[in-house]
């Protein structure tokens, strides 16, 4: 498969899949006049990263995960390992983003937003940091 098909297949833009080339997380073969020439396996291997990157893992993640996917004598605990720290980091996220929310309804309920000039999203945004 050239890189049109193998984009096409495993859903990725072909400048993802050339990334992926650069920072080594595949190796397509190439042809006498140089060519990128993938095969089912790479077509796998890019499916995978994909759906672990739809996952949000990281790249040096996706790296990690393919690896042990690769490794037939893994320990499934490192991997579960792996996704239990990649679910924490999604966990805090959500937690964070809970609470910018809260703060930002707070003050879009505060705004009146009429014609008049004050305006508490505004002296929100311009308010000092307080540490508790």
């Amino acid at each position: 498969m050239n890189i049109g098909e193998v984009s096409q297949a495993a859903g990725l833009p072909a400048k993802t899949i050339r990334y992926y080339e650069d920072i080594g997380l595949i190796t397509p073969l190439r042809g006498a006049n140089g060519y990128r020439q993938f095969t089912q396996a790479h077509l796998h291997k890019l499916a995978f990263i994909a759906r672990a990157r739809g996952l949000g893992f990281s790249i040096d993640q996706c790296r990690t995960l393919l690896a042990l996917y690769e490794d037939r004598g893994r320990a499934s605990a490192d991997v579960k390992d792996l996704a239990r720290t990649h679910l924490d980091e999604i966990d805090a996220k959500m937690a964070e983003l809970a609470e910018m929310r809260r703060i930002l309804a707070d003050l879009v309920h505060a705004c009146a937003g009429d014609d008049r000039p004050d305006c508490p999203i505004l002296s929100g945004l311009a308010a000092p940091i307080t540490s508790d």
